[in-house]
């Protein structure tokens, strides 16, 4: 036998293990259909998936829509919803207290006391200062979260780590995770939906609805309250509508043949998806926010009769029509720019939280109950919160202003499975910090995907190497508490 012939029996065993290693890479890119991308693109035929297509959940879903009301510059939880009575008797007093903003780390501080009464309601005796009226007819369907903490105490990064779970940008919206996780039940209307306050966007733009690394079919879509609910769909000037239509199909066919080769283009299926996304939503997008079809005290129960909470009312109006059409994801934004224009109190506190809750109360409480009176509550979660909270004492030597706060701080949800009239975790005495069961950013998005029927743990997309999640690498629980 010719010595070409011979194998020794260390190289029958290498090649026999990597002959098996081969089986099972063939399975796996099988499974993940990469081999029959290449057999339709030998054949020369097209097999197109709609990226937003439906899919399953990993387990049966609470809540099939999200409404996240963000209230942009950071809302002062001892304000609002965190009664902490020492804080009364301490109004201006120095005390010893550790803090740190962006004026950077102190050790004392004035004590700024609350400006507002905090009363009991409902059956629940939930804690709500007067700043929320109306909202506090709600409590027994609202459950607190007043032990949030965050990894910044700077706008940029913190609205951010808000949004997307990371503090650096260029990682995908919750919205685009929810979106790629289940796919959109609407194909005539975006998945993922950003209303922005009227005064202009948050300070880190859109890198807060951004789809990231995914493709960008998963991004957001600004609707405006006024005007056009969309820009650009209006037809070109001359063109007609069986015209656009025989122009989307010759454009169709020929990106479909250009996609043939290059099956696993994400981005370019994503493009070809985006056409005739904005071709339907030109029929649709303006019936879903014709408010014209609402009775009257619909629109008194949002505030919409009245100037002051008009804007932030149509929002919320539309926040539930798009729900009804099963948009998947809904953003709010209470304040824009900067300073005054968003909660964002470093100078008359006072000033700054009138405004701003005086604009979203009665609209948010309406919210809440046209969802319930309508069946909706139960599958629609709603979240509400800023990038922070503030801390207990003044920033400056003169005024009431508080700085930034991300070591504690108070958020809510309703509906969604979410089991309601309760308070879970605590800060301490003055407020300053969470002591008691802290929640971090992290558990807040593992609970919002595990109501959605996706499991924070599982959810991942293969990017850089590694299987990136919203939540991290670290396992990360949903706040059990929570769930009903």
């Amino acid at each position: 036998m010719s010595h070409f012939c011979r194998r020794t029996r260390r190289e029958f065993l290498w090649q026999s293990g990597a002959g098996f290693t081969s089986l099972a890479l063939t399975s796996l890119l099988d499974r993940d259909g990469f081999l029959d991308q290449q057999t339709h693109a030998a054949d020369g035929q097209s097999k197109f998936v709609n990226p937003l297509a439906v899919k399953p959940a990993h387990f049966a879903p609470e809540a099939k829509s999200v409404i996240f009301l963000f209230m942009y510059g950071g809302p002062s939880h001892v304000d609002t919803f965190d009664y902490k009575p020492v804080l009364y008797k301490q109004d201006g007093k120095t005390i010893q207290v550790k803090t740190k903003g962006r004026g950077g780390e102190k050790n004392e501080g004035r004590v700024v006391g609350p400006k507002w009464k905090f009363k009991q309601y409902g059956q629940s005796g939930q804690w709500v200062s007067d700043l929320f009226p109306h909202l506090a007819t709600c409590v027994d369907d609202i459950a607190f979260i007043k032990s949030m903490q965050a990894d910044s105490p700077i706008h940029g990064s913190a609205m951010i780590q808000m949004n997307t779970g990371k503090i650096l940008s260029g990682a995908p919206a919750m919205g685009s995770w929810i979106n790629y996780g289940l796919g959109s039940v609407n194909e005539n209307l975006p998945g993922f939906v950003v209303m922005l306050d009227p005064t202009g966007g948050p300070i880190s733009g859109a890198k807060n609805w951004s789809s990231g690394y995914m493709p960008a079919t998963f991004q957001g879509t600004i609707m405006r309250s006024k005007g056009a609910p969309i820009i650009d769909l209006n037809l070109p000037e001359g063109m007609t509508d069986g015209m656009q239509r025989e122009l989307l199909d010759s454009l169709r066919a020929a990106n479909t043949r250009h996609q043939l080769s290059r099956g696993d283009n994400t981005d370019l299926a994503a493009r070809i998806a985006s056409y005739e996304l904005a071709y339907k939503m030109q029929q649709h997008a303006p019936e879903a926010v014709d408010l014209s079809q609402e009775k009257p005290e619909t629109l008194e129960m949002y505030g919409i009769d009245q100037p002051r909470t008009l804007d932030f009312g149509r929002r919320c109006l539309f926040a539930r029509r798009l729900v009804e059409r099963g948009v998947r994801f809904i953003q709010l934004y209470s304040g824009g720019n900067h300073n005054d224009n968003n909660w964002d109190a470093h100078g008359d506190l006072e000033k700054n939280h009138n405004y701003h809750a005086g604009n979203t109360d009665k609209p948010i409480a309406g919210l809440i109950k046209d969802l319930k009176q309508r069946g909706l509550l139960d599958e629609t979660l709603i979240v509400w919160g800023g990038e922070f909270g503030r801390q207990p004492t003044a920033e400056y030597a003169m005024g009431t202003g508080r700085d930034h706060n991300a070591y504690g701080f108070t958020m809510w949800m309703a509906g969604g499975g979410i089991k309601g009239g309760q308070s879970v975790g605590t800060t301490d005495e003055l407020g300053s910090a969470a002591v008691e069961s802290p929640f971090h950013v992290k558990n807040l998005h593992a609970t919002i995907l595990w109501q959605l029927g996706l499991d924070p743990n599982k959810l991942s997309y293969f990017y850089g190497g590694l299987d990136q999640k919203l939540t991290g690498v670290e396992h990360i629980e949903p706040i059990w508490k929570l769930i009903g």
